[in-house]
């Protein structure tokens, strides 16, 4: 087996990961239609995002080397699905004017935040060694901890002032955050080498 191969165990985790990320979109797109809010739609789709991601990691665990580069390409592509709606839904937001409510904004940063902590952790231990699909499941889940905490200020800054501006440019900084890792993501899938694979055969 090559040494990237997922174990039971480490197949659990990743399945346990991708049914955090599904309650945490369902419950932050329903806030985010509620109160209107571009960097909690953003967020809904980085949920969305791991979904994909981690059911995709399960679903290649035991595909040869070279599939697994090309599902790495797909991953890199994923990851791009939350910086282009986080774009879509700010300029949204600035065309409707407006800003979301800031308590609970804040609140359900706070609470995303500590899903994405917990597979953050939960991942961290598989993200060497297991190639480009496991690390891209891995830096999603940690890019997202940096978008929560983002939001978070947004939601303090909007306590103070009502204005749209801080939930439109934590939208925007997250659509670049996530844009850098499906970079990195593919870079990584393009320097694997299949013949490993067959010298470990």
């Amino acid at each position: 087996m090559d040494s990237r191969d997922l174990t039971s165990s480490m197949r659990r985790i990743v399945a346990l990961v991708a049914a955090l990320n599904l309650l945490g979109m369902l419950a932050e797109a329903a806030v985010a239609a509620w109160i209107g809010s571009a960097s909690l739609f953003a967020d809904a789709a980085d949920f969305l995002e791991d979904v994909l991601i981690n059911t995709l990691v399960l679903a290649a665990a035991t595909w040869p080397l070279a599939a697994r580069r090309r599902a790495s390409y797909v991953l890199a592509g994923l990851i791009l699905l939350p910086a282009s709606a986080a774009l879509g839904v700010a300029l949204w937001r600035l065309l409707a004017g407006g800003a979301p409510e800031p308590v609970t904004l804040t609140v359900t940063g706070g609470v995303a935040m500590a899903i994405n902590i917990l597979c953050a952790l939960l991942l961290s231990r598989l993200r060497h060694g297991h190639g480009a699909l496991v690390r891209g499941a891995w830096l999603a889940a940690r890019n997202d901890v940096l978008g929560n905490l983002l939001i978070i200020a947004a939601g303090l800054v909007t306590m103070a002032w009502l204005s749209p501006w801080p939930d439109v440019v934590v939208g925007a900084v997250m659509a670049v955050v996530n844009g850098a890792a499906a970079l990195e993501v593919y870079r990584e899938a393009r320097e694997e080498n299949p013949e490993l694979e067959l010298d470990g055969d």
